[in-house]
Parts: structure tokens; sequence; C-alpha cells
């Protein structure tokens, strides 16, 4: 049987107010160890990822470089990869938790596949919580699918793309080689309380200077695809959850028309009648 790392990146998880004690819970019941690249941070992160003291998580403590703006997610993300000791490995960001009805399935998967070397990694469904948690963005830039189970050989060279929202293959970076399966990830990054969006858009200044800043901008722009949640959230994130459900400050802004929201209900309709979402931007390919 297979062994799996698991492997994750964070900093300053309480001042951004990350989920990462959930994050890391909800992979640990697939994952024989998993690693944790923490970086030096300006809050108690450290002493977070180490009260969860399961023996299981090793944790690497580093210092990033943020000079590397928008790069550094992918650079640490490596370091966490490099790091694993086992042939797969599940991937999770700081502001997503696995749900557990799916996490079986995963791990099922990688056993299934481990011995065919066409499949590279395996996708996982998206819910991408917008605003608070009975909320979820759905139109195409919000990607429906991503890798977050790869395989570790070096030789692969399967390496974190761009901001690590998925990876790659070599220098030339081609798609991975993916299989679907029924796993299930919450990403609550935009669902957090108003304070740590402000501040995720401190961050942004940093990582990405090139992009135009208005602070008169609302911290959550109306975008169409909006649609309610009425379904469970991950057991592990629901203490999380609890205290942040209300905020008086974290309100979606009034609907408001642009043309560009046209092509959004162009490939909305296309996809509710045919099941094809055109343009989807994607890091895979199926096989």
């Amino acid at each position: 049987m297979v062994k799996v790392s698991g492997f994750t990146i964070v900093r300053n998880a309480i001042k951004l107010d990350f989920p990462v004690e959930a994050s890391i819970r909800s992979i640990l019941p697939v994952c024989d160890e998993v690693v944790v690249n923490a970086g030096r941070s300006e809050d108690a992160t450290l002493d977070l990822v180490r009260s969860i003291a399961d023996p299981r998580i090793r944790i690497l403590e580093t210092e990033w470089d943020m000079s590397r703006r928008n790069t550094v997610l992918g650079h640490e993300t490596l370091r966490a990869m490099r790091a694993c000791a086992h042939p797969w490995g599940i991937y999770i960001q700081a502001d997503e938790v696995l749900h557990e009805r799916g996490a079986e399935a995963l791990a099922a998967a990688i056993q299934r596949y481990d011995g065919d070397p066409r499949v590279e990694g395996l996708l996982v469904r998206y819910l991408h919580f917008y605003g608070g948690f009975d909320t979820i963005a759905t139109h195409r830039r919000w990607y429906r699918r991503e890798v977050r189970a790869v395989r570790l050989d070096p030789t692969l060279d399967i390496l974190p793309y761009q901001g690590a929202q998925g990876f790659r293959v070599g220098p030339g970076h081609r798609k991975i080689r993916a299989r679907l399966t029924d796993a299930e990830m919450f990403h609550y990054g935009w669902a957090r309380p108003a304070q740590a969006l402000r501040e995720k858009r401190e961050l942004g200044k940093t990582m990405y200077p090139w992009r135009t800043a208005d602070e008169r901008q609302p911290l959550l722009a109306w975008v169409p695809g909006i649609q309610s949640f009425r379904g469970t959230h991950p057991a592990v994130a629901r203490e999380w959850i609890a205290p942040r459900r209300l905020d008086p400050e974290r309100v979606i802004a009034p609907r408001r028309f642009h043309w560009s929201f046209l092509r959004y209900y162009a490939s909305g309709a296309i996809e509710r009648v045919t099941g094809i979402r055109p343009f989807e931007f994607r890091n895979y390919t199926m096989v």
C-alpha cells in the first residue's frame, strides 16, 4: 500500500484569519505525514500549528523571501513538497478544507492509480465561498477543479505553477495529466471576516505591486454567478466557522452591471445546457 504525505504552507495565519488548523486536520486522516512549511510570522502561527499535537505533523520553520513577490508561494510550496518522504502528496492551502465525505475517495484514488504512469495527479472539485458561509461564487473565473494530489517522484519534475494554485511539469510548464475524483475542497479565502480581507488587500500590494488597488473599491464586489449554499460544511471547519458567521462589515456590494459580465452569462448558459465550460482555465489535462 503506497504511503501518502500531506503538505501545506502558512504564514500569519492568525492575522489573515486562515482556517489552517481545520485545513491540516482535514487531510490528516488520509496521510502518513503532513509537512507544514511555517514561515516566520508576525503572530502565533507556529504555536497554532504546534497545538494540533499530532505526531504525523512535521514543521519546517522557514524564512520567506517576500521580495519574490508573486512567486514566493510557489517557491515555498516546492520547499514543502521536497521535504515530503512518500511517493504521493496531498496538497492543501491554508484557506482550504477537504470535506470528509471525499477524503477517503481521494485516498482510494491514489491507491488505484499509483500503478498507472499516465496519471500524474488527481483532481478535486471546488466550492468557493464568497462573502460568507452561505454563498458560493460559480462563474468560470472561479476554477471548478484543481489538482490536489500529485506524484512526488523528483524525476517527474512536477512543480507548483505561478501562485501555487496548481501544478505543471518541467521547465516548459506542460499541463499535468490528471484524473477526476469525488473529493470536495471548500475554499474559504473570500468568506473570511472583513478585517482579514483588508489584510489580504494590504498583502496584495506587496505581492502584486503592478495591480492598481483602489481603496474606494468594495472588499467584496458583486460578481455574476453568486449562488446560495445549502449543504454541510466539513466537520473540522465548523468550530472555526461558527464565530465568524455574523460580520456586519462583510457585505457583498450591490449588483452592478458591467459589459464584461456578458461573457460570464454566455458561458454559464452554455455550461448549463451542455455541461461544457467554455474558455475554462486548466492547469491539467484529463486522462
